[in-house]
Order: structure tokens, then C-alpha cells, then sequence
């Protein structure tokens, strides 16, 4: 390796607008490329019985690792297997009835090549993505998508820059064909990531988060306002519902209301819990989202709001700092 050459600030970022241009080119060429094998790609894959399992060596692995869990997390059971390791026993992972995609640029790796005569064997579709339709695995596939670029962005025109490029986006072109003939929802996208904020947003029920029984602070409507007041401090949620003999929540009584009747220098000690609560509280079924709780504490702006049954029967209680400790919020 020669000697490196001073820093030049202008001739990086001179080299950063060109492989830009380069890359951009590439996947706007990408498109022109494709034509019948494609929707028959994706029809194998929709309408295959087994999973799709994606091969890949040197930088195409890393690119076919991202594209399995891209297919897997959009509906599409799919998997990686390295070829290096597939020669070694890791085959035992394909099945009769899988659709192999092998991605390899020059379309002649070694590792792949020698899988070809077990892969027939095993009865699995092969799909090629190769840059040279025409090599050993062009050749050797049921179909071919062609991820050909007419230059790498890399100044010596060898390491693989566009080229991955265009495999990545044609990776990402199954995914969305697939997802949509799959009619995949935001639903199903939740399901597959129940870590994340969609998941939390719509995977997230109030009974999942709410407090019940005994820690929810509730009393009946002729209790004294010092039993009121013990259980609202006692159960810490800075409330108390009063109920009915159903459980049928009337009305609430907050931290808010107390210190508005000090305030106005109400004798609190003849007072009963119906003549402090205030009616009409807001409500949310167990089964509603905890998001949609959550607006229902936003638009109202409260912190806390009762839950009810099916029945309109109290069941348990939910305030803000639930949600966020379940970063719904």
C-alpha cells in the first residue's frame, strides 16, 4: 500500500457527491432491469410451503442477513444460512418445499456453486440475485433477478459499494411486493415487534397496565370524607372512585378537588363522598389500547382515569405515569 496522502477536506466530500450520484444511478437502473422474473419471485415466495432461506458470501451475506429479517419482519418467514457453514451441516436447515435466494455479484462463489447439486436434491426453488445473469448461478437458477450496476462507487471500481447497493434495494423490493400481496397490516407489523413503539401503541391493552383489586382506591357513596380521604392517600394513586352496590363507578374525588374545598374553607368533616366527588369521570374499557387511554388523559387533560368491564363494572384504575412506565407515552 503506498504512502497516504495528505487530507484533502474538499476531494472527500467531492468523493462522498459522487458515490451518490453513482448509487443513485444504480438503483434507478435497478428498476429498468426488472421484468417477469420478479412477480414470479414473489409468487414462488407467497405462494411457497416452506420458508425462504437467503445464501450469501463476503459483503452479499451481510447484505442477505438484513433482507432475511427484513422478509421475516414483514410477513415472510425467512432465514439466513451461511453457504461456508451450509457444506458443514448447517444444509440440514433447508427443506423440501423452501425457496433458496442466493445473492452473489459476480455470480461465481465458490460456496454457493458447490451447494447446487444438494440444493436440486432437496426439491427447493433457487432463486438467483446476481449482477451477471449469464455465470454458474444465473445458469443453474429457476430464476434470475439481476442486480447488475455499471460501476462500483469505489474509485478502483472493485469493492463492492453499488453493487450491494442495488442488492439491498432489491431485497427490499420482495419485502414490499410481499407485504402487500400479503394485505400485511400495521397490526401484523406490531406482532412482529412487540419491543417497539408500534408494538407498544397497538399491542398494549389498559388491562395490561392498570392497577386492580385491592390497589384500586374506591369507596361507597355515604362514606365519611375522613374514610375518603384514607383511602385515597392510603392507595397512593392521588383519587378515589365512589361506586355503587354494582361497582358501578358515580363519580371521583382527586388531590385537585381537596385542595380546591380547602380553598374555599369548607367544613370537610360532615361531608359524605357523594356530596365531594365530582360526576361523571372519565372511563375506559379494559380492553380499549393503552394509547387510546392515553388520549383520552390528553384531550381531557388528567392524569388518571377509571377502568371499567364490559358490564360498566369497576375493575381497575390507570394514570399517566403507567403509561409512561410502559413507554406507551
Amino acid at each position: 500500500m503506498t504512502a497516504p496522502r495528505p487530507f484533502d477536506a474538499e476531494r472527500a466530500l467531492q468523493l462522498a457527491a459522487r458515490t451518490f450520484e453513482i448509487e443513485a444511478r444504480a438503483l434507478t437502473g435497478l428498476a429498468a432491469r426488472q421484468g417477469p422474473a420478479f412477480a414470479q419471485a414473489v409468487q414462488a415466495m407467497l405462494e411457497g410451503r416452506g420458508r425462504v432461506v437467503v445464501m450469501g458470501m463476503g459483503k452479499s451475506g451481510h447484505v442477505g442477513r438484513k433482507i432475511a429479517a427484513t422478509l421475516a419482519s414483514t410477513g415472510t418467514p425467512a432465514m439466513f444460512v451461511h453457504p461456508a457453514e451450509a457444506s458443514h451441516g448447517d444444509l440440514g436447515m433447508v427443506m423440501a418445499g423452501d425457496i433458496v435466494l442466493a445473492i452473489s455479484n459476480s455470480g461465481e462463489s465458490d460456496e454457493l456453486a458447490a451447494l447446487l447439486p444438494a440444493l436440486r436434491r432437496l426439491a427447493v426453488t433457487f432463486i438467483a440475485m446476481t449482477g451477471r445473469p449469464d455465470s454458474t448461478l444465473g445458469r443453474h437458477a429457476d430464476l434470475v433477478l439481476s442486480s447488475a450496476v455499471d460501476e462500483e462507487a469505489c474509485t478502483l471500481n472493485l469493492a463492492p459499494t453499488a453493487s450491494t447497493t442495488a442488492q439491498m434495494a432489491l431485497g427490499d423490493a420482495l419485502a414490499v411486493a410481499l407485504l402487500d400481496a400479503r394485505g400485511f397490516r400495521e397490526e401484523d407489523f406490531a406482532r412482529s415487534h412487540p419491543g417497539g413503539a408500534l408494538g407498544r401503541k397497538l399491542l398494549i391493552h389498559v388491562r395490561d397496565l392498570m392497577r386492580g383489586g385491592d390497589a384500586v382506591p374506591q369507596v361507597p357513596p355515604a362514606a365519611s370524607f375522613d374514610a375518603l380521604l384514607r383511602e385515597m392517600t392510603g392507595k397512593g394513586l392521588g383519587f378515589a372512585a365512589v361506586v355503587d352496590g354494582d361497582a358501578r363507578p358515580l363519580g371521583i374525588f382527586t388531590d385537585g378537588d381537596l385542595r380546591r374545598l380547602i380553598q374555599r374553607g369548607t367544613d370537610l368533616r360532615a361531608l359524605v363522598a357523594s356530596e365531594v366527588m365530582h360526576r361523571g369521570p372519565r372511563l375506559v374499557r379494559e380492553d380499549a389500547l393503552a394509547v387510546d387511554a392515553a388520549g383520552v388523559m390528553e384531550q381531557h387533560r388528567i392524569t388518571s382515569v377509571l377502568v371499567v368491564d364490559g358490564d360498566g363494572r369497576l375493575v381497575g384504575a390507570l394514570n399517566s405515569n403507567d403509561l409512561m412506565r410502559a413507554k406507551v407515552i
